[in-house]
Formats: structure tokens, sequence, C-alpha cells
């Protein structure tokens, strides 16, 4: 690219992540090289669109043609990084936007998004071609039988909203009375709830990204909660849980953890940088939980992490991305 591009950074968000992904935008801004972008901080609340200049000014985004005017001064931007981890970012809403204003992202498609930011939605994809955990889906008014869930799943088992992140809403069922507090806590955080069976083993987050044609494999993570599980608390707490890179595993769990996170990428449509979520059983058998098509990039975050082991720079990484998306 020999055009310097001016890129939007696009931060913040409506959602319970918002603070969280601040933070993944100000790392990123750090990383990314400035003589080769303009690059722009805009933090997305709600209807509101601003960018903050550096002397403390602020100036609201124009949706009708994607631009700021500063001090007289347009710029229109040519391209959207977005680091905004739930609604608008991670749900296909700000993709539907750019994709109708013509206007390359870094991100998943809006159809990409749509399928993985729900949960049921992303488990019917991938049917078949990863190991999924039985479940119950609810929508909220609906009755249901809880003791009938529990004979079904059995104990412990997850409560989770259909269309949330960070663990925001999510309750690790261990006794029968729990479920029903459970099932309304989720609903706060979305109007469909996931109930599932509890697959009992270790976690692993798989990073991925495909560019240019070319798979780059991330080095697989272990998580170990402190709490009873991943929660918010354990992902944003330092100290709270241990994240080994790269995870102490078998070549033969690794390279089976590596083709459904390929898997799972392909299928699901993906672009740019996920993580991919898995519990490995002690028999050596992994589950999917997740996919995260706007992976934390805080400094606590897992694959930044991932990317300073395979001796991968943040900014290179968004320096491929930007290269391959914009060229398309």
């Amino acid at each position: 690219m020999e055009k310097r591009l001016n890129i939007a950074l696009l931060a913040g968000g409506n959602s319970s992540e918002r603070e969280i992904a601040l933070q993944s935008a100000a790392q990123i801004y750090e990383a990314l090289d400035k003589e080769r972008y303009n690059i722009f901080l805009i933090d997305l609340n709600h209807r509101d669109w601003s960018y903050t200049a550096t002397d403390g000014t602020t100036w609201q985004v124009d949706k009708n043609d994607f631009s700021i005017t500063v001090k007289g001064e347009k710029t229109l931007f040519d391209y959207a990084l977005i680091l905004i981890h739930g609604t608008p970012g991670e749900d296909g809403k700000l993709q539907g936007y750019l994709e109708m204003m013509e206007i390359p992202f870094s991100s998943c498609s809006m159809t990409s998004s749509v399928i993985t930011f729900d949960k049921m939605t992303t488990k019917r994809t991938l049917e078949g071609k990863v190991n999924l955990a039985r479940e119950v889906f609810l929508r909220r008014g609906e009755s249901y039988d809880a003791a009938a869930i529990i004979e079904k799943l059995g104990l412990p088992l997850f409560v989770k909203p259909n269309a949330s992140g960070s663990s925001f809403g999510v309750t690790r069922v261990t006794q029968a009375e729990q479920l029903d507090e459970a099932i309304r806590l989720a609903f706060t955080e979305s109007t469909e709830v996931l109930i599932e069976e509890c697959i009992t083993g270790r976690e692993m987050g798989c990073g991925v990204m495909v560019v240019g044609g070319k798979e780059y494999l991330f080095p697989i993570t272990e998580i170990i909660a402190k709490n009873d599980f991943f929660d918010y608390e354990a992902k944003y707490t330092a100290g709270m849980s241990d994240e080994i890179t790269p995870a102490d595993i078998t070549e033969e769990v690794k390279c089976e953890l590596n083709r459904m996170t390929l898997e799972a990428y392909r299928t699901c449509r993906c672009s740019g940088v996920v993580r991919v979520d898995f519990i490995v059983t002690e028999e050596g058998k992994p589950y999917f939980i997740e996919l995260n098509s706007i992976p934390g990039m805080s400094g606590g975050s897992i694959v930044p992490k991932q990317a300073r082991e395979m001796g991968l720079s943040l900014g290179k990484i968004y320096d491929l991305i930007i290269e391959d998306t914009y060229r398309k």
C-alpha cells in the first residue's frame, strides 16, 4: 500500500464489555505504525460516535459519509479497524453499516459476525464438524421445566446468555435450586438463554488468523481459572487465572485443537484474527465452547500473549490484516 491510510480505530460500544473494548483499542493504537497510518480513535457509544483531539476537543463522526471535520478540515476514512467486543462491533451491526458504505474493515463480515455472536447459531453451524456439549435453549417468556433440564443435562451445568461476551451473565449451576436464579441473571444480558451440560477438563484458547491465503495458528494457551470457571473476574483481574502459553499438551491433542480451530474459522467464514475456546477432557477429547470474532487485545488478553510467544507483534498482525482486507 503506497497510500497513507486514514484509519478509524473503532472502540467502546454499547455492551457490558465497553471498558474492556476501550482497553483493547488503546493497546492496538499504541501498537500501530503512526508513520504508515493516520489513526483516529473513535469512541462509539450508542448514537454518539466521537473523536477526541489531542487538545481535548471532541468531534462527531458524520455517518453519512464516514468522515470527521476537525477545525474545518474534513477527513474521509479509508478503513475501519474494529476493536469493539459485544454490540455493535461483534454482532454484525457495525459491519453492515461499513459494507453499505463500501469501507473495508478488519474483522469478520456482517454474516459471519451474526453467526458467531449468537451461541446457538454457532453450534448449529458447526454441528458435525466439532464436538459440542448438549444444550437446552430458552427464549424470554417461555416456560421451562427445571427438573427436566437437570434430568437431561445433569449437574453441574452452565447457564449463559445466548448473545453476550466476557462471561457476563454466566453461571455454573451446581445445585437444582440455583437454576431459576441463573436463568433470570442470563436474561438480563440477552433475550435468549443457552443451558449446557458441563464438560469437565482443561480450558484451551486457540488464536487463529488467515490473511493473504496463509494460515497463522497461534500457540495454544491453557487457561487455569482460580474461580469455578473463566468468568469476568478471572479474565480481567490480575492473579485470578494462570494462562500457560504454549499449553502442556500432547502433539495429538494440539493437532486436533488446530484442526477444529481452522474448521470453526472456515465454516463460520471468519476473517481477521479470532480466538476459539475449547474444553479438553481427561481423555484428550476437545469440546468447542465459543468463537470470539473480536478477541480481547488489552495488556492481559490471551491473543497478544500468544502473538509474543510466536514472535509476532500486534502491529505486524494488524499490518497483515489491513493490507489483506484493504486490497480486497
